[in-house]
């Protein structure tokens, strides 16, 4: 695969999606995806509302993970440099 050249868009980009910085991209920050989860939690709201649970009465559920997934190669050459910080929450670092 050809490395990525950030540089000649003048912009830094950053996606929720964790594959971004596995594919060159600078970093991503998001919601931890874990389907069979999600399709519990919705056969849950199906459930409630084939019983008469009204849609709006069904409580908002939140992601309760994120992660900060970080490419040092793209911020080395777009030459950003990483806070020792950030690196340290990071979750993943791909050097």
């Amino acid at each position: 695969m050809q490395e990525p050249n950030f540089r000649p868009l003048g912009a830094t980009a950053i996606s929720w999606v964790p594959d971004f910085p596995k594919n060159g991209g600078l970093m991503s920050y998001g919601a931890t995806i874990n389907l069979l989860d999600q399709f519990r939690q919705a056969a849950g709201h199906v459930d409630r509302i084939l019983k008469g649970t009204k849609p709006a009465d069904l409580p908002v559920q939140r992601p309760d993970k994120y992660m900060l997934i970080l490419n040092l190669k793209t911020a080395n050459a777009l030459g950003l440099t990483v806070p020792q910080s950030m690196l340290m929450r990071a979750d993943e670092v791909i050097e």
